[in-house]
């Protein structure tokens, strides 16, 4: 079931993804060479607490993980796609780091994602987290009344392909409101014209996930939360909460 929010509510829910914006860039700017994954988890988690914000990651437990989500950060480095576990690996130069984070505030939910290299890049990394960014933009752009979520997916799946990039089988983005994770999903390739129709008041987290290899195979690790790429090369994901409203897609996870 899909709810349709109120103006209120997505002034509220305004609030929440201005916190997660900050959080990521505390995040971001702790992470350096030497630093370690539980160190940006640290540096997420001052922020929530400094707002009076939840974590609708930490303690987050789906039938399919063996373990509570034990941080209020997905940190994935690398090959890692999404759903990184915070650890005490120390981040090295040149490492591609995805940094995915929530806040509950208020009984709202926002959700965002931010990919970056930590010290000198690589233009295959610098490249390759553009197009997640580009492909962002596009599903966003596309997030319009009287479209649908086949128009978002197309929009992203098109700039990923385009690029030479694989896309995760099965991974998207969602719904968002009361809870981190509602109807419908967002997948991130998909024929325009097709899915649920767009109407004012729907909250989507879009999520592109771009995987440099060119191939879609990917496999959950050991930890039962981190998904990797299945030919081991790296990837990107970016993420904004989106909700659409008749003036046009509202970015709600900006500072």
């Amino acid at each position: 079931m899909i709810e349709l929010k109120t103006d209120a509510s997505l002034d509220a829910m305004r609030a929440s993804g201005r916190v997660v914006a900050h959080a990521l860039a505390g995040a971001r700017a702790a992470a350096a060479p030497g630093v370690t994954l539980w160190e940006l988890d640290r540096a997420a988690r001052k922020v929530l607490d400094e707002a009076g914000a939840g974590s609708p990651f930490l303690g987050y437990h789906p039938d399919w993980a063996p373990v509570p989500f034990p941080a209020v950060v997905c940190t994935s480095v690398n090959d890692a796609v999404v759903h990184g576990i915070p650890t005490d690996e120390k981040l090295g130069d040149g490492d591609v780091v995805s940094v995915d984070c929530g806040a509950l505030l208020h009984g709202w939910a926002g959700d965002a994602a931010v990919t970056f290299t930590v010290g000198r890049p690589r233009p295959a990394d610098t490249r390759l987290i553009r197009t997640a960014e580009d492909a962002l933009a596009a599903g966003i752009a596309a997030a319009v009344v009287g479209n649908r979520i086949g128009d978002i997916a197309h929009a992203v799946g098109r700039v990923c392909r385009e690029a030479g990039y694989g896309l995760p089988d099965g991974l998207g983005g969602h719904g968002i409101g009361r809870r981190m994770h509602e109807d419908p999903g967002v997948p991130n390739e998909g024929r325009p014209g097709r899915g649920v129709r767009l109407r004012h008041g729907m909250v989507l987290a879009i999520e592109p996930m771009v995987l440099a290899g060119g191939r879609d195979g990917h496999y959950t690790a050991r930890d039962g939360w981190t998904v990797r790429t299945g030919d081991g090369s790296r990837a990107a994901h970016a993420e904004h909460t989106v909700a659409i409203t008749e003036d046009g897609p509202r970015i709600l996870t900006l500072p």
